[in-house]
């Protein structure tokens, strides 16, 4: 035999062992990582689907919530285990936002991380503190400029979704904000509704409770269309903050080297999950949209989300470390 056809032999031996191993996937159990702690939102849409998948692959899906370092923690663990489909990564917005804050990261995120798809999207709400004089965005706008410095807009921390929220309405309008961040977003919420803080742009899922009673009042959303939840609210763009758009997503990946015909097996289960009525009911009560992009839709979402975030970052001089 010549070593051509050992070659070829061996190639086609290979891709046969890899189908066999991707059509026998799972066999045992598979860990779901969530790199935020329980009760959180990534926990909340996370756990739904991992019951989904549970029933739709014959395996149990156990969530396993990693939370540390801003969710980089959990992306470094899952980067760096075997590539055999059985530690999967529930990521976020999150995570397309620590490369342009941490100077050095123990993984690539675009690198070391193989995209499946998105889970679910969820826009960001502008509110504020009933006292606020401000009943819409151009009112809120002119409200700031009169009082240049004075402004407080709170957030779950450094480099948080709110926090580049808030830095991303501050670059697009040139106004003077002063950036509060919290341990978390409960607090700032809590701050925010006794008027500490005037104003956040926070996740629907958890400002939408506080919409609903009353106690915060919400002026516009932060994605280029209008939320079927909030369709009375106009999208930020609308309200004159042109390229203003937001999405917190919710995306599974694996570890890079996983067999794409894994890959594909687990991105078809988990469409067909984001399909039954109780997930959509769930994600309903989260103020949620399903996903289901194709991965190389989400790998170039992916990238554009990184672009976007290192942009932002870097008009606002914001470093972690």
């Amino acid at each position: 035999m010549t070593a051509a056809r050992i070659t070829i032999a061996l190639v086609a031996s290979l891709f046969a062992a890899t189908l066999a191993q991707a059509q026998e996937w799972p066999t045992r159990p598979i860990t779901l990582v969530v790199p935020f702690a329980a009760g959180g939102t990534a926990d909340l849409v996370a756990r739904p689907i991992a019951q989904g998948l549970t029933e739709k692959l014959g395996q149990t899906v156990v969530v396993e919530n990693k939370a540390g370092a801003g969710g980089t923690l959990a992306a470094g663990i899952v980067a760096k285990s075997p590539p055999d489909g059985y530690t999967v990564f529930f990521s976020t917005i999150a995570h397309t936002i620590a490369p342009s804050l941490y100077k050095t990261l123990p993984y690539d995120f675009e690198k070391d991380l193989e995209p499946v798809t998105i889970a679910a999207k969820v826009p960001n709400i502008l509110i504020v503190n009933p006292s606020v004089p401000a009943k819409t965005v151009g009112e809120l706008i002119a409200w700031i400029k009169a009082n240049p410095g004075k402004v407080n807009f709170g957030s779950a921390g450094l480099g948080s979704t709110e926090h580049m929220s808030g830095e991303m309405f501050r670059a697009i309008l040139g106004v003077d904000i002063v950036h509060v961040p919290y341990k978390g977003g409960a607090p700032m919420m809590t701050d925010l509704i006794a008027g500490q803080i005037q104003m956040a742009i926070e996740t629907s899922g958890s400002a939408r409770p506080h919409i609903e009673s009353g106690t915060v009042r919400a002026l516009a959303v932060s994605t280029l269309t209008r939320s079927p939840y909030f369709p009375e609210l106009p999208t930020l763009e609308e309200a004159g903050l042109k390229g203003y758009e937001i999405t917190t997503w919710y995306g599974v990946l694996l570890p890079k080297g996983t067999p794409l015909a894994i890959r594909d097996k687990l991105y078809a289960a988990i469409v067909d999950v984001l399909k039954q009525p109780l997930i959509a009911d769930r994600l309903k009560d989260l103020a949620a949209e399903p996903g289901g992009q194709p991965p190389a839709e989400f790998s170039k979402f992916i990238a554009s989300e990184t672009v976007k975030w290192r942009k932002v970052a870097r008009d606002a001089g914001l470093k972690v470390e």
